[in-house]
């Protein structure tokens, strides 16, 4: 049985089968990584109690009966998963009896893979020491309507490095984020896909849109939150009206109801009679006027939330009647010195 230590560019290259139960998968996992479990998650607890109990022989015995009925299955996708890769690396959560058994089963086969040494607990630790390593981030900020997330798709149109923190998190942030998004990750997973895109950036800029430190759910590690703290930031200059207009686009399309739970959510915030006035407008399917009352809201906590989370150098981009690529390519300019 071949064991390999982790490294990123082996994980980019390989194949990998993650052994551990769903419940484990799905609170955290190598992203592209294949779930095929050797137990499931309540074979899982089964024969976890069963060790504690009884010991390991037992618990091991329990594990082969509960997993036989299903091996032949598991093994089928694997072999089917394998035809096309060089490199297969085979994880459970510390890279012992699971992936070891599954290994066995594989070579048995012909298959030639790899057992990584420490598991997932091991990647996890890379994960976490990847927000300790230095980067050179620039802050793309402005007002909530700015279109920020617009620029930043544009930015990637011209080859520069960006991360949507949003986009990893499934959330855009305000109370009407969840709109239109998937559930969000748990915040393992959150990490392991910032890591991974983290990793590839090298010492290039990355474009990063200004965020509080949570978005939903979701907590921007500590290390990475610090330097986006000191980190150049450019400010989109778009008018109330403007910034109104990218609202409509981005949340007018949800439905009345969909609207008045995001509102409710932050009626102590914008107080009992603005909160009852922009319930009132979209009774009235006047979303425009709600959307107003909720903008003047999130103008104010932005000012704030800016008083006491400084970001750096500040540069101030003047946008009227430039459109997002423009703005885009604006940005890229300044960075190369144009």
């Amino acid at each position: 049985m071949g064991k390999i230590l982790f490294s990123w560019e082996l994980i980019a290259k390989s194949l990998i089968i993650d052994v551990r139960s769903e419940l484990e998968y799905n609170m955290g996992h190598i992203p592209g990584a294949i779930n095929i479990p050797i137990l499931n998650s309540e074979e899982r607890k089964i024969v976890g109690t069963i060790y504690k109990n009884h010991g390991q022989k037992q618990a091991i015995l329990k594990g082969l009966e509960l997993t036989g009925p299903h091996l032949y299955t598991r093994i089928k996708t694997a072999l089917k998963l394998v035809e096309k890769h060089d490199e297969i690396i085979i994880h459970c959560w510390r890279g012992g009896m699971r992936s070891g058994f599954f290994t066995y089963l594989m070579e048995f086969f012909g298959i030639k893979v790899s057992v990584l040494i420490g598991g997932y607990k091991s990647y996890r630790q890379h994960v976490r020491k990847t927000f300790e390593l230095n980067y050179n981030f620039s802050i793309l900020g402005g007002m909530t309507g700015s279109g920020k997330t617009h620029i930043l798709d544009e930015l990637v149109k011209t080859s520069a490095f960006c991360i949507d923190l949003e986009k990893l998190a499934h959330h855009r942030g305000s109370s009407y984020g969840a709109l239109g998004m998937e559930d969000q990750p748990s915040q393992e997973q959150f990490e392991n896909e910032l890591a991974q895109q983290l990793i590839t950036t090298g010492m290039n800029t990355v474009w990063l849109e200004d965020e509080s430190r949570t978005i939903g759910a979701r907590i921007i590690p500590e290390g990475i939150w610090n330097q986006m703290r000191k980190a150049p930031h450019y400010f989109l200059d778009r008018s109330f009206e403007e910034r109104l207009d990218q609202i409509m686009v981005d949340y007018g399309v949800f439905s009345i109801e969909e609207l008045k739970v995001c509102t409710l959510r932050i009626a102590k915030r914008l107080g009992p009679q603005h909160a009852k006035k922009a319930i009132e407008y979209l009774d009235n399917n006047e979303v425009r006027n709600a959307f107003s009352i909720a903008l003047s809201y999130y103008d104010k906590a932005y000012s704030y939330h800016k008083e006491i989370n400084p970001l750096g150098d500040k540069i101030k981009i003047e946008c009227p009647a430039k459109n997002y690529t423009e703005i885009a390519n604006f940005l890229v300019n300044i960075k190369n010195g144009k």
